[in-house]
């Protein structure tokens, strides 16, 4: 399912809008951005947490040539899944 696949179900869901129903999807995603970005942890209580996570740098080898490199240090985000959404799947 894409976006606007998701916009779809849910408007027709909740009786709100399709315009409407993207431009809260579109603002959930772009606080839960900033947010994790700010270093801050987003959580939806059973369903899902983001957070930023540190990889320091690293040691690592060019495919091609096998030439060792230096993988400067960076920040990612962790995505977990809750106990919702997990139970969910299963």
């Amino acid at each position: 399912m894409n976006k606007s696949e998701a916009v779809d179900v849910i408007a027709h869901r909740t009786g709100v809008s399709k315009a409407d129903t993207d431009r809260v999807l579109s603002a959930f995603f772009e606080e839960a951005a900033k947010q994790v970005a700010s270093g801050e942890k987003l959580v939806v209580p059973g369903w899902i947490s983001f957070e930023r996570v540190h990889r320091p740098a690293r040691q690592g080898r060019n495919p091609q040539t096998g030439e060792s490199i230096t993988i400067s240090a960076r920040n990612a985000v962790k995505v977990s899944a809750g106990s919702k959404l997990k139970n969910a799947v299963n």
